[in-house]
């Protein structure tokens, strides 16, 4: 299926339906379900990429950090007609591509293998440095963490070094559902914008405001949008 096909067939109202396509043992389904809408506005209205262009190197990157809860992420994949809704029934089977963590070896569009959390905030910005060095200034690069991963001290040293570089192509969403175990001072944006980054916080289920805030102009900075969502207990 292309591209224009996936987007004739599946919309928004379709990602519930795909992700109840999915089941078995260890979804993480707050953990998945937390992160479907910015998914859906990144797929949808941001991220230049697509099927027809997985080897473009002017598209777009984006980096799933928050690996460990993978349905939203497969049912996106799906929709915009990367992975065959097929393959979605055997999510985590032995023989299945679409494993509990994603495997960018095995599902199409993916660019890194996560869900051990610390690690994708910090491939982000190798990710920036390395498109720097090649003197491609087009393609972005965007990754999504967890405000738990916030916890693990490799994104702190990221943090802290992509806002004096300047790596203004690096953009982090963080879905807050308050879930991290240790408090930062003045929140999470505050954490970012200490080390020079813009920052913006969003309703993570309102499309228009995360679209707004994903689009902003963040000229010499990278950026990070904090898209809160319901607590994970909720």
């Amino acid at each position: 299926m292309t591209i224009i096909e996936a987007e004739r067939r599946h919309h928004y109202q379709d990602l519930p339906r795909l992700m109840g396509l999915m089941t078995g043992d260890e979804k993480h389904g707050p953990a998945a379900t937390s992160t479907l809408d910015a998914l859906w506005v990144l797929y949808d209205r941001v991220l230049r990429v697509g099927p027809e262009r997985m080897g473009d190197p002017e598209r777009d990157r984006f980096l799933l950090s928050k690996g460990h809860g993978p349905m939203a992420y497969y049912a996106v994949l799906a929709a915009k007609g990367f992975v065959p809704v097929e393959w979605l029934p055997d999510f985590g089977a032995y023989d299945s591509p679409l494993g509990h963590h994603p495997d960018r070896v095995l599902v199409p569009g993916a660019e890194i293998g996560s869900g051990s959390l610390g690690h994708g905030l910090p491939i982000a910005v190798g990710t920036a440095l390395g498109l720097r060095a090649q003197g491609l200034g087009e393609p972005r690069v965007w990754v999504l963490v967890g405000d738990a991963e916030l916890d693990e001290g490799s994104n702190h040293e990221a943090i802290a070094y992509a806002g004096p570089t300047g790596l203004d192509r690096l953009h982090t969403v963080v879905i807050d559902n308050s879930s991290a175990s240790h408090a930062r001072p003045g929140g999470i944006a505050a954490r970012f914008e200490a080390a020079g980054w813009s920052a913006l916080i969003v309703d993570g289920r309102d499309h228009e405001a995360l679209y707004a805030a994903f689009t902003a102009p963040h000229p010499g900075r990278p950026h990070v949008v904090v898209a809160r969502v319901e607590p994970k207990s909720a």
